[in-house]
């Protein structure tokens, strides 16, 4: 599924694409996604002009100037391609796909196609249909049921560690399991909490709140800030990582993938200098862990 850094960089893509832009109309190809798409769905986006695009952990938000927002999760399989108008000739810019070029030709996982005012075909696809769209009054947004419970962006200064101390001392909790909680921080996933707790030398099997002693914190707890955000933000420039389905909104994969340190390198020789173990799979909830039982303690 895609995490941050993938939404984030379709979030980029899009933004040249529909900054500005007037829906001229939305066509719904089928009732529903994960979830049934909102009574009056195509009619409160038909007209509306597009003011800004953000990120709220995974979901990717619309604002529109009829104060609605446009809140839109990629699932496992989601995708964007935007599609230029039939022989106008006008160079659109470099994320869009000449017409034909994505699976709109075809259509046989095209969901939904948002028709602009400079003619561009916005198309959703989605093979195995787990991303969502919903609409929800934007001065309302923070109170959606997606978004009202989500914790702090780990890429803003809030994220510190007196704000890791107040929220994981205590814990019983697995360290990888905590830093997975949407509720305390937003966005962050599976492959890159492997990838940062690797190159802070913590182990996800550890207790979280063994980091957190009476009156201070393990000093790796300030590097694995450090690496929480060096790693997402290196994934961002690298166009995310692809894994199974996961492409831009240019239609690039992303090749962070070829700089995992942990992740999906089971067997493989641990690149922490001095450390000299090897890479080991574990599950945890249902997911796979990568770590290095010789240096992640």
């Amino acid at each position: 599924m895609p995490e941050l850094p993938e939404v984030e960089t379709v979030k980029r893509g899009l933004e040249p694409i529909l900054l500005g832009q007037v829906i001229i109309a939305v066509e719904l190809r089928r009732t529903n996604l994960r979830f049934p798409f909102p009574e009056g769905f195509a009619t409160i986006l038909a007209g509306a002009k597009i003011l800004s695009l953000n990120r709220r952990a995974k979901y990717i938000l619309v604002d529109l100037d009829n104060d609605h927002t446009l809140i839109t999760h990629l699932g496992m399989t989601g995708r964007f391609t935007a599609l230029k108008p039939g022989g106008s000739g006008t160079n659109l810019g470099e994320f869009y796909f000449e017409t034909g070029a994505g699976q709109y030709a075809d259509g046989a996982h095209d969901h939904v196609v948002f028709t602009l005012g400079n003619g561009v075909k916005l198309v959703y696809s989605d093979p195995r249909r787990f991303g969502m769209m919903d609409l929800t009054k934007t001065s309302e947004l923070s109170l959606h049921k997606l978004l009202k419970n989500i914790g702090i962006e780990p890429l803003g200064n809030e994220l510190s560690s007196d704000y890791l101390v107040e929220k994981l001392r205590g814990k019983s909790a697995p360290l990888k399991a905590a830093l997975l909680d949407q509720r305390i921080i937003a966005g962050l996933g599976n492959i890159y909490v492997c990838e940062a707790l690797h190159r802070a030398r913590l182990s996800p099997k550890r207790k979280a709140g063994t980091l957190i002693k009476h009156k201070s914190h393990d000093p790796r707890l300030g590097d694995l800030l450090r690496h929480i955000k060096d790693i997402l933000n290196e994934a961002i420039l690298a166009g995310g990582s692809t894994l199974q389905d996961f492409v831009g909104a240019d239609g690039e994969k992303g090749d962070y993938q070829q700089r995992f340190s942990a992740y999906d390198r089971e067997g493989e020789n641990c690149n922490n200098i001095g450390c000299g173990g090897q890479i080991r799979r574990i599950t945890q909830a249902g997911r796979s862990t990568f770590y290095c039982p010789t240096c992640q303690k």
